[in-house]
């Protein structure tokens, strides 16, 4: 029989709050976490905002000359992760950690650090190269790390692809634990990626919105007048856990994952694929696998990243999947107070759809002021809504073509199901 995957705990660092409760309440109150950047000087820069996690300390639970020596999405992903173990209720201590595994994701990894160590060794150097730069660089430094600090000794591995990290790192974890070879999973992504050396790459593609003026107005998914994304960082984890032992031990469910869908675009390294393709094949594959009418997803967290194409794309290819549903279908992309925190943005939103699930509230798009005849969905415009949702939907896309869609059910609907 396939064992069947529950949501029982969750943890996140992001713009609008550097824990769950935090980032929920700033999400259904519509602000912002767009602001000018501060980590470091931007003025030569065309776009000078970014999403920016503000007043993060990683705490004393990790001693300070070993913090000194982790890369900044390491720190998310420890501290997220800390968090996520703690809501579920989950002791490493006491826990047969070999069935415990972790699949966390970023799409550059350590690149803060890297950059730092060029530079050293630039100025000082090769003997002056920190013996710490490699494990800190690798994009598994954070999986490998949460693995260390937790002692989980299950299944490890570092989900790369892109955008679409965080919801393959989900998806991954779940079937993972479907075919039995760890109870529980740590899943998630984490992204610190707001360099210099980033930022200029991404106003090079002229990807990013440059409303310098007005940072908090400056992402705009589905609005007409959107002119590109705004870079973030982050992390998002959640505990996912065979369903029989989270009874067994009376966890708390925040909702069962059901389904997921992972493909590409074989199109184009940066843009979608014509009519949104890809992103509707991978959609559809979710709905299969879960074995679920589409009438019976009543929310979907968009990739909604505020760029020409992706919105215009995502929306066609929600059209294509749900047909004459997609009309009744609520569509937010929490992307418009987030930024878009890259590799943790797909493992963000599915979080979201758990919260969506447990209260019954869906989060709006801010910013939505001028309707885009292209974009023609109802995408919760400016002000959180209450709504009976029975199943969500969080999709996720990257460079490359990547594509992952997560679905997620109430657990006591699923149960009669």
């Amino acid at each position: 029989m396939t064992r069947r995957v529950v949501i029982t705990g969750v943890g996140a660092v992001t713009p609008v709050g550097n824990d769950v409760p935090s980032a929920w309440q700033a999400l259904l109150a519509g602000r912002s976490g767009v602001d000018r950047i501060t980590l470091f000087d931007a003025s030569p820069f065309a776009v000078q905002i970014a999403g920016e996690v503000k007043g993060f300390a990683l705490g004393d639970w990790v001693e300070p000359k070993e913090r000194r020596r982790l890369d900044r999405n390491v720190q998310f992903a420890l501290a997220a992760t800390a968090e996520a173990l703690r809501d579920a209720g989950l002791d490493a201590a006491r826990e047969p950690t070999e069935r415990i595994g972790v699949i966390l994701g970023s799409c550059v990894g350590g690149i803060a650090t890297l950059l730092e160590q060029q530079r050293i060794l630039d100025e000082r150097g090769p003997n002056r190269v920190s013996p710490f730069f490699l494990p800190n660089m690798i994009p598994d430094a954070a999986s490998g790390q949460v693995a260390i600090h937790f002692g989980l000794r299950g299944p490890n591995m570092a989900v790369v692809s892109a955008c679409a990290t965080g919801g393959h790192a989900i998806g991954e974890a779940a079937e993972t634990i479907r075919r039995g070879d760890a109870d529980v999973a740590i899943a998630g992504g984490t992204e610190a990626a707001l360099v210099p050396l980033v930022l200029a790459g991404f106003i090079i593609m002229r990807a990013l919105s440059d409303r310098n003026d007005e940072p908090a107005a400056a992402s705009r998914p589905f609005d007409r007048t959107r002119d590109g994304f705004v870079m973030s960082e982050g992390a998002a984890i959640m505990v996912l856990e065979d369903l029989e032992r989270a009874l067994a031990r009376g966890a708390r469910i925040y909702a069962e994952v059901v389904g997921y869908g992972s493909t590409n675009d074989a199109f184009h390294m940066a843009a979608p694929s014509e009519g949104g393709d890809g992103a509707a094949r991978t959609i559809a594959m979710a709905l299969q696998k879960a074995k679920l009418p589409p009438e019976i997803v009543h929310y979907c967290n968009a990739h909604g990243t505020s760029t020409p194409l992706n919105d215009r794309f995502e929306t066609l290819a929600i059209k294509r999947v749900f047909g004459d549903h997609a009309y009744r279908l609520a569509v937010s992309s929490t992307k418009s107070m987030t930024g878009h925190m890259m590799g943790a943005a797909g493992a963000f939103e599915a979080l979201v759809c758990a919260l969506v699930l447990r209260d019954q509230i869906l989060p709006p798009t801010i910013n939505y002021r001028e309707p885009d005849p292209e974009c023609d969905l109802d995408y919760v415009p400016n002000v959180a809504r209450r709504a009976t949702v029975e199943a969500a939907l969080s999709n996720a896309f990257g460079l490359g073509g990547h594509n992952s869609c997560v679905l997620l059910r109430r657990y006591q609907d699923a149960r009669r199901g």
